[in-house]
């Protein structure tokens, strides 16, 4: 079968690699419909994510059908129309009871597809820990509207989730590229008083502005001032930083009113400083940390009755033979691109 795959620090090529089987009665083998590329893709081939294996075929955004189940595997059937979970977790371990599945202790919990073993930007893939990783797609649910589900989708409203928004708050989120509209639809779900996101890319701002026109949107430069004259005590009670740039970090916690919770989603790409005498004072409250996707269900629900819709996010379709223009394109962030859809 064809695969997009990891093999060497700045490189990933289009190879042939024996289709997957089961390993393990725990196991499912999903013929992929349609993957889609991550920024997480591009920490890889930049070296950016230690745990990264060469020679894996990347991609852990996808949904597909079941063609084989292991003898163990009750949850999903072949012929189930599946979105799979960016994360492998057993819900056994005391990570998982406590909802922390980005933490499974299973040899291969957490983020593991197209990591460190191989992932979906291919025709087939096999996923561990199938009964917890795949959730079946709701008939009234095209692959598109699913696409998202499984990794920025769910990273958007594990975010919003952790981050405890009320109805009083005013909430910032820095960052309008895909997680981050995910994460604002996710925001939105929670209705709170005033919604500002950070985006120094113009067409990003229309995007927001076209769609979501009671969100109030502000470039970098002008965001502290902006915030400040936008909130109700001099600062935002919520901030999310979804953008991981070299100056996001600081921002966010300079945007915040003292009390007020920061949670970061963003991966950086190097190590961020926490200026703690700055900060003096504050007394803010960060939440740090990988997504746990473990609420999938729910946002396909939430997706079936109409009250989120990531599918104007997809905005350009590639077959996989042609994956490597598609990432040139999401990489240099040409032609308007949010999300690319890959058909396998």
């Amino acid at each position: 079968m064809l695969t997009y795959t990891y093999t060497s620090k700045g490189k990933f090529e289009l190879l042939e690699k024996p289709r997957p089987k089961i390993c393990d009665g725990r196991d499912a083998v999903v013929r992929v419909t349609l993957s889609s590329i991550c920024s997480s893709d591009l920490h890889i081939k930049h070296g950016s994510v230690p745990k990264a294996v060469e020679g894996i075929t990347v991609g852990h955004e996808m949904v597909g059908v079941v063609e084989e189940v292991g003898d163990t595997v009750t949850h999903v059937k072949p012929g189930d129309r599946v979105t799979v979970n960016v994360e492998t977790f057993c819900g056994e371990c005391y990570f998982c009871k406590k909802g922390f599945v980005n933490n499974c202790t299973d040899k291969n919990g957490g983020w593991a597809l197209g990591c460190r073993i191989d992932g979906g930007q291919a025709e087939y893939v096999r996923v561990p820990l199938a009964d917890r990783g795949l959730n079946k797609i709701p008939d009234t649910v095209s692959d598109r509207q699913a696409l998202l589900v499984g990794d920025v989708l769910a990273t958007g409203y594990w975010a919003a989730k952790i981050s405890e928004i009320t109805k009083e708050d005013t909430v910032l989120i820095i960052g309008a590229g895909p997680t981050g509209i995910c994460t604002l639809l996710c925001t939105m779900l929670k209705e709170p008083k005033r919604i500002i996101v950070c985006e120094k890319d113009e067409g990003r701002i229309r995007f927001v502005n076209d769609r979501y026109p009671e969100v109030l949107t502000v470039k970098p430069e002008e965001c502290l001032d902006f915030v400040q004259k936008n909130s109700d005590h001099n600062g935002a009670d919520v901030v999310l930083e979804v953008a991981g740039a070299d100056d996001t970090f600081a921002l966010a916690w300079q945007c915040a009113r003292p009390n007020a919770t920061v949670t970061v989603v963003a991966l950086y790409d190097k190590a961020q400083i926490l200026p703690l005498p700055e900060m003096y004072g504050k007394n803010l409250i960060f939440k740090t940390g990988g997504v746990d996707g473990c609420d999938c269900e729910k946002t396909l629900a939430l997706i079936a009755e109409g009250k989120l819709n990531t599918e104007p996010l997809i905005t350009h379709t590639y077959p996989l033979a042609r994956i490597a223009e598609a990432y040139d394109l999401f990489e240099n962030k040409r032609d308007g691109v949010i999300k690319i859809a890959v058909e396998c």
